[in-house]
């Protein structure tokens, strides 16, 4: 049985949010007040204006730890552990509502599609205190795989 080969591709901006925006699941990782990281896993989206979006609630540490340090890295990865994944560093921005309301829709419909009952929705929202964290992409790593290195595979055929 062949080995699966580790792949390591460098993509411009339009093709990382191609590859973004069907991955809903994340590690955020921000950081605590005393600098070390804090990892939250996440559902996220990709805005109309290609941030990174994901709802959450103002008193979680994901939420407290971006209001004070904006720079934060979110790992997206796929359904299937050993698909590709990328690594999205930026700033992140919390809004609050009522200004989070109508990007919380966009960031529903980016996830999930069209909702059965918008005012329901917004009514829940409403009634959770949800927040958004929008993530402005500075830079981004290869879109990769895991498996064997390349140069090992090689030299195993051999």
């Amino acid at each position: 049985m062949a080995p699966n080969i580790a792949t390591a591709r460098r993509v411009e901006r339009v093709e990382l949010l191609d590859v973004l925006r069907p991955r809903h699941r994340g590690m955020l990782a921000t950081r605590r007040a005393d600098g070390w990281p804090q990892l939250s896993p996440v559902t996220c989206g990709v805005d109309s204006e290609g941030r990174i979006v994901i709802a959450t609630y103002p008193s979680r540490a994901k939420a407290r730890n971006a209001r004070r340090d904006r720079s934060v890295s979110l790992c997206a990865q796929s359904e299937d552990w050993s698909a590709e994944y990328v690594q999205v560093d930026g700033h992140a921005d919390v809004l609050d509502l009522p200004d989070a309301l109508e990007p919380l829709v966009e960031y529903y419909r980016a996830i999930a599609g069209e909702h059965p009952d918008w005012d329901a929705y917004r009514d829940a929202m409403r009634q959770q205190g949800k927040c958004l964290i929008r993530i402005a992409i500075d830079r981004w790593g290869p879109v990769a795989t895991g498996g064997f290195p390349p140069e090992l595979a090689d030299a195993d055929a051999r």
